[in-house]
């Protein structure tokens, strides 16, 4: 899998240090309050994982699978809901975990979906952001890194299901992808 990365742009110890920050910020934000983390999965279950382990308030979590990609490498803009909550969130405070802000599109939609269903609050917490990808003005509450407009994967983000479990965001050489 290494030799598929061009470059590395955000090292294992630099993701460490921001998911403490982040969850020392959800930590001092939501004490006293009834937070649920919504993992979006899968590319965002290891940071999830990372994340509620070093929130230090308690705290539940469920999950929600949603695709725009598929296997390609770019949103198709169309969202489907491959698995939905099993949890009622009314009354709850919701924090949606994202491993990257791409498009938009997926998130606003999901962010629109949960608010119907009567939450105390909705807000996201993002590693990831490319700005340069957005095609709706949606924005993180925590977030972590700007990253350039390039193929990034590892620590959750794939290319066709692989990839995810490196310890790093790299850059994917484009070669892999546009063969």
């Amino acid at each position: 899998m290494i030799e598929d990365i061009e470059k590395i742009l955000i090292t294992e110890q630099q993701i460490e240090d921001m998911v403490q920050t982040l969850a020392q910020q959800v930590s001092e934000d939501y004490k006293h309050k009834n937070l649920m983390l919504l993992c979006v999965l899968k590319g965002s279950v290891v940071f999830a994982a990372d994340l509620m382990r070093h929130i230090t308030i308690p705290c539940s979590i469920d999950f929600m699978a949603v695709s725009s990609y598929g296997s390609t490498t770019s949103s198709s803009g169309v969202v489907r809901i491959l698995k939905d909550l099993e949890t009622d969130i009314s009354d709850k405070d919701i924090l949606i975990v994202e491993d990257i802000i791409d498009s938009g599109l997926t998130l606003n939609y999901l962010k629109e979906l949960l608010l119907a269903r009567n939450p105390k609050s909705v807000k996201i917490c993002a590693i990831l952001n490319k700005k340069a990808r957005r095609k709706i003005n949606i924005e993180a509450d925590y977030n972590g890194y700007e990253i350039p407009d390039e193929f990034a994967v590892g620590y959750g983000l794939d290319y066709a299901e692989k990839y995810r479990n490196l310890p790093f965001v790299g850059v994917l050489k484009p070669e892999i992808y546009q063969k």
